[in-house]
């Protein structure tokens, strides 16, 4: 067995590890401790399998490497993603229990359901957005139309006859084709199913006309020729799909993607919510975590907590009338 000398450590080279060591894994000492001191409950409100499961544990693995505790992600679906964010509401403010906010329970659910078991944004602490995914526009190969442009002037000539399908009223797949309605002032029907595949399945058969669906699920299919993307639904062209136009380039303003949020119960401290904001940039901000987001379509974006906290409530305030327009309510 190898023997290894130790030479004695002076106050120079302690001082130096310490240094080194809080450089690698950088932590702040708060009424809690030095945080984070043991694992992170990270809830999804959203079944395991799916993309946000699958992104969420790519952005969990990037925060345990840097903040050398592990992240562990609880799959709590239901109800929109609605009963995942009550179990988040309701938890201790310690920074313990965090989880998957987003478009669904803190922009669309306020002006869909009648009543929530919580208040989108007061009981809640948002730390950043994680990402952006864009939804694609993708046409039944039998419709005459091969652009935006095309579409619209079919739409308009034939009122109400071109039906469009999506995973359910109230999802980012039917606000698509209602803000598409509204700011191309066509008329076509909604077709909402249990789920994006069930709607894709009647797209191939012609069942329906177009859908609005996730990158990454709609993106099989139009490269195998099956089904023709028109554009996507975002202000910029996707970089997974840089020739595929964006909807905005023929009606200016348009804009609708799925984002999320790393969010907190309400009353999060404010020294851990700092952490937990230096940390979710580097994590957002690296180049293999980039990667792998843009392996499933989706943009890393990273904002302060006060700009995420901005981002939605305008988010709530520019898709509530939309939602309203549409007549989708949840009793």
């Amino acid at each position: 067995m190898m023997t290894l000398k130790m030479r004695p450590i002076g106050r120079r080279t302690v001082v130096g590890g310490l240094a080194a060591a809080t450089l690698a894994a950088p932590a702040i000492v708060s009424a809690q401790g030095t945080y984070p001191n043991k694992p992170i409950r990270y809830i999804n409100p959203f079944p395991a399998g799916g993309g946000t499961d699958t992104l969420s544990r790519i952005f969990c693995a990037k925060m345990t490497e840097l903040t050398g505790q592990q992240w562990i992600v609880e799959n709590k679906g239901g109800s929109g993603g609605n009963v995942g964010m009550d179990a988040l509401a309701q938890s201790a403010p310690d920074g313990y229990t965090l989880g998957l906010g987003g478009i669904s329970s803190h922009a669309i659910s306020p002006s869909l359901y009648a009543k929530l078991p919580f208040n989108a944004k007061t009981d809640f602490t948002f730390v950043t957005t994680i990402w952006e995914l864009p939804n694609l526009l993708v046409v039944n190969l039998d419709l005459p139309a091969k652009s935006v442009p095309e579409l619209i002037e079919l739409l308009r000539k034939n009122p109400g006859k071109y039906s469009y399908g999506s995973a359910g009223s109230g999802t980012t797949l039917h606000l698509s084709g209602e803000l598409f309605k509204i700011m191309a002032k066509v008329d076509m029907v909604h077709v909402p199913y249990r789920g994006g595949a069930p709607a894709m399945q009647d797209l191939l058969a012609g069942q329906i006309n177009m859908m609005f669906d996730n990158i990454p699920s709609a993106l099989g299919q139009a490269r195998s020729g099956k089904v023709r993307a028109l554009a996507v639904t975002s202000a910029k062209r996707s970089p997974v799909l840089p020739d595929v136009p964006t909807i905005a380039e023929t009606l200016p303003g348009f804009d609708i993607s799925s984002w999320t949020t790393l969010t907190g119960p309400a009353k999060l401290p404010p020294d851990i919510v700092t952490r937990l904001s230096e940390v979710s940039k580097k994590a957002l901000e690296s180049e293999d975590l980039k990667a792998k987001f843009l392996e499933h379509a989706s943009v890393a974006i990273w904002r302060t907590p006060a700009d995420t906290l901005a981002y939605r409530d305008a988010e709530e305030a520019r898709l509530a009338p939309i939602i309203k327009a549409s007549g989708a309510r949840v009793d």
